[in-house]
């Protein structure tokens, strides 16, 4: 299999991610702003969802742009990174029938991690396929976004369970962190 058809799969599955996502939504049951201001829990839950997807899916294409090989690791890390990601309309969902509530809110920080986790194994599965002196290799060199973001989300799902407005403060803060395409793959 090619780099580039694995990115087709992967184009399909995030546009089918983005579509049931945007079908959660719903519309304010009177047309006035207290209307307006009760959905707009559900509004920032979407927002905050599809930029993430446009970030894991700007930074997966340019990665798969670098990459020469796709091996049986590199398929099941893909995988593991849309499953991942196919559980983000499922979180919009709870958030807009719980709101913002220390599970849901929780569990949309396990989601967030599990992505980057998967994210990070494919980039490793990458780099095997590749070699460490391929562009992936070197990336694998330089971790400080991925981990620092993993660490922000492991501290904003305890602090779910305090006050979860802070939670979503990290998870914004995490994709303002990546919200510019991963540089690394402009430099090779």
């Amino acid at each position: 299999m090619t780099p580039s058809r694995l990115n087709a799969l992967t184009d399909g599955v995030v546009a089918i991610v983005l579509t049931i996502m945007v079908l959660e939504l719903k519309f304010p049951q009177e047309p006035t702003f207290a209307a307006v201001f009760k959905v707009l829990p559900l509004l920032a839950a979407y927002l905050l969802a599809f930029i993430y997807v446009a970030i894991y899916w700007n930074n997966h294409h340019r990665m798969m742009q670098s990459a020469h090989k796709v091996t049986g690791g590199v398929l099941w890390a893909n995988h593991a990174l849309l499953f991942w990601l196919t559980l983000f309309p499922l979180m919009i969902r709870w958030i807009d029938e719980a709101g913002v509530a220390h599970l849901p809110v929780a569990s949309f920080g396990i989601v967030l991690s599990g992505a980057a986790l998967t994210y990070r194994i494919l980039q490793h599965e990458l780099a095997a396929a590749d070699g460490e002196d391929s562009t992936m290799g070197q990336i694998l060199r330089h971790p400080l976004k991925e981990y620092s973001s993993l660490a922000l989300y492991i501290i904003a799902i305890l602090m779910a369970f305090f006050v979860p407005a802070v939670s979503v403060a990290l998870y914004v803060i995490v994709a303002i962190i990546w919200i510019v395409p991963d540089r690394r793959f402009v430099r090779s």
